[in-house]
């Protein structure tokens, strides 16, 4: 079993893409007064979101690393590096990160650090960058456990997932419409990722998908865009802040301040790190699944549409 497989940091590599990709939205945007909208300290934010990530991952990427090989050379199972397990490799990890996400939005200890992607009013290229400096801490490192055992090797987990995030980029745009419906019936695009995006009650929590939205048909959380619900994007409570570093932790302080509350049950702090956002003890608060059902409650029409629940039973 070899361990000193290297596979190129594609991600860094992609950065002059980006660079310029950026550049490229915002010109079309200037040029045709459409497409999406740039607001200079939203866009200053993710960037500096950016480079905590990147800031972070060096210093702290020996953790989820050092956990890779451990479970590498506890495997007897080794795949190789032929091109079609490589192929095999990115389908399996893009299913794995389907999960992470929709852990991610589901737990709320995930969710503390994956907020922060989540937490811009705007959605442009530079959105894709807003990442998470905490990562490390939610331990979802152990999703790619499988992988591991399975017989592929570390450095080739991390390629394919540099390629999945590489992917990612392109669809937080508007300036995208829809694209062929072929394409749109398999890979993740910028009109599902708009809808993931949404703070809109018909559009919360689904499109969990990083490359293949196939995922999400098939476990249930596919939502289309609607033509006639433009996506609002943000927090169900936006943060009104540009401070990257509330951005980065302010979830994290409130799951402190929950769990540090007086007079709780310990099942009770267990679960305000590990129930939904949204979750409270004295529901005072609301999840997603709440907020979606009080909106049908209004909106009885709208309870046969994709993203909601339907009225419950009238006569039991």
């Amino acid at each position: 079993m070899t361990d000193m497989i290297r596979f190129p940091d594609v991600v860094n590599w992609a950065v002059p893409f980006f660079i310029a990709a950026i550049l490229a939205e915002l010109l079309w945007i200037v040029l045709n007064g459409r497409g999406g909208r740039y607001e200079t300290r939203d866009a200053l934010t993710s960037l500096l979101m950016g480079a905590g990530n990147v800031a972070s991952g060096i210093l702290l990427g020996f953790v989820a690393y050092g956990f890779f090989m451990v479970l590498w050379r506890l495997t007897p199972l080794d795949l190789g590096t032929s091109w079609w397990v490589i192929a095999i490799c990115f389908v399996l990890d893009d299913l794995r990160y389907y999960w992470v996400h929709r852990f991610g939005h589901r737990i709320r200890w995930v969710w503390a650090s994956h907020v922060n992607h989540h937490s811009s009013q705007h959605y442009n290229l530079t959105t894709a960058l807003r990442q998470t400096w905490t990562g490390t801490f939610t331990f979802m490192m152990i999703v790619r456990a499988p992988l591991l055992l399975m017989g592929f090797h570390p450095a080739m987990v991390l390629f394919v997932g540099g390629l999945n995030l590489i992917y990612q980029f392109w669809i937080h745009t508007e300036a995208i419409g829809r694209m062929p419906k072929w394409f749109e019936a398999v890979m993740n695009t910028p009109s599902h990722h708009r809808v993931h995006h949404g703070r809109n009650p018909r559009y919360l929590d689904c499109n969990y998908a990083g490359v293949f939205i196939i995922w999400d048909k098939m476990f249930g959380t596919f939502v289309p865009e609607m033509d006639e619900e433009k996506v609002d994007y943000g927090l169900v409570h936006n943060l009104g802040t540009f401070n990257p570093l509330r951005v980065a932790f302010h979830e994290w302080v409130g799951i402190f301040n929950d769990v540090m509350q007086p007079d709780l049950t310990w099942r009770e702090r267990i679960k305000y790190c590990l129930f939904p956002p949204g979750w409270s003890h004295d529901d005072s608060r609301s999840t997603s699944e709440m907020i979606k059902a009080r909106y049908v409650a209004e909106h009885p029409e709208a309870a046969a549409t994709p993203g909601l629940p339907p009225l419950p039973d009238q006569n039991p």
